[in-house]
């Protein structure tokens, strides 16, 4: 038998990093609201009581882009300035300008936003085709936003991590080696109530219990003090997190970020397309893991090259796979736009607890393929 342990890392919506990205795709929802066909590329970094909003934005829409920031800063819960930052009081420097006219050319004629290549993967599991490992650290970070914002746990802060191990046998999932949780608190919690709150309302409430032992490693604020956080503990940046976006490092990433970007740009719609059709495979049948690749060139329409793997699970020949992709999928920026609709305000739906895995995104629907 061949053993081996993998894991993965999520983060909470409070994380800066996470910040950033949800200030970003606010934006971008907010002006596909007004005119679905905006082009954006909006980067957010945050760093102690500051805020800052770089990137190009071409639209007929009326943004109040101080506004959007500090609503969503007060709607993740922040509002301490001692203590990672406030939404009444921090500083917003907003520096955007319009889409190069160079970039425009191509994209206007329906041609890809940049060159670059993608990755989409998927496997069975989960019941929702994703990775166990990135499945379950994304579980527990909602968790503990759950359990802070309904007031269960009303000592928490809204930054936070969660990290778990998996043990595998043959390539099948065995058990949780090692669960990790760093919540943000406030100062005057007993750590001895924390760690054990976190492990009966948090841990316990989402992960299955045949996956625990009495070998399972559980490590709840290991540093032992978690009270200054949020872009005062640590700067945040739109775009930094894209393992925790994807696939928890289990399948390939083209490097791309996703969020204040919109569909234009391959770096993300190609991504969702490439999940789409992953994950069908192996809904379908076709593969137990599939993951697929390709690449653009800047302003041109079809793909420079597709790449399938299904790491010798396939229940049928790749190529005739790849049949079955160009069969049933367009992969044009224009086609995935189309298909997914991705011209709708859906990306603040994408932002927090992975891109993929949730059952009312587009990408995520199951079809029969022909």
């Amino acid at each position: 038998m061949k053993k081996y342990y993998f894991t993965s890392e999520s983060v909470t919506e409070g994380h800066p990093d996470k910040l950033c990205d949800y200030i970003s795709d606010t934006i971008l929802d907010e002006a596909l609201k007004q005119d679905k066909n905006s082009r954006v590329a909006v980067e957010t970094f945050a760093s102690a009581n500051k805020i800052t909003i770089a990137g190009q934005i071409t639209t007929n829409a009326k943004l109040d882009i101080e506004k959007i920031v500090r609503e969503r800063i007060k709607e993740i819960g922040y509002d301490n300035s001692e203590l990672d930052i406030d939404y009444r009081t921090c500083e917003i420097d907003v520096n955007i300008t319009k889409q190069s006219s160079d970039i425009a050319l191509g994209v206007d004629i329906g041609g890809a936003g940049d060159q670059g290549i993608m990755f989409g993967y998927a496997s069975d599991e989960t019941e929702e085709y994703m990775p166990f490992a990135i499945s379950m650290a994304h579980k527990l970070s909602k968790r503990l936003t759950e359990v802070r914002k309904t007031g269960i746990l009303p000592y928490l802060r809204p930054d936070g991590k969660t990290q778990v191990t998996v043990e595998y046998e043959d390539g099948q999932v065995k058990r949780i080696d090692t669960i990790l949780v760093s919540a943000q608190h406030n100062e005057d919690i007993d750590m001895e109530k924390l760690k054990k709150d976190i492990k009966e309302k948090v841990i316990n409430e989402v992960i299955p219990s045949k996956y625990l032992d009495e070998n399972t490693k559980y490590y709840i604020n290991p540093t032992g003090r978690f009270v200054i956080g949020g872009p005062l503990g640590d700067t945040g940046l739109t775009g930094r997190k894209i393992i925790v976006d994807t696939y928890g490092g289990y399948a390939r990433h083209g490097g791309g970020a996703f969020s204040g970007k919109d569909a234009t740009k391959v770096d993300r719609s190609s991504a969702y397309m490439l999940r789409h059709i992953a994950k069908n495979i192996v809904a379908n049948g076709y593969a137990k893991k599939c993951e697929i690749q390709v690449a653009y060139a800047i302003g041109m329409e079809q793909p420079m090259s597709i790449y399938i793997d299904t790491f010798g699970t396939n229940t049928i020949p790749e190529a005739q796979i790849l049949e079955i992709i160009n069969r049933n999928f367009v992969l044009t920026p224009k086609g995935i736009i189309e298909y997914l609709h991705l011209q709708e305000p859906i990306f603040t739906k994408t932002t927090n607890y992975g891109h993929f895995g949730k059952k009312d995104l587009p990408w995520e629907k199951v079809i029969t393929l022909k």
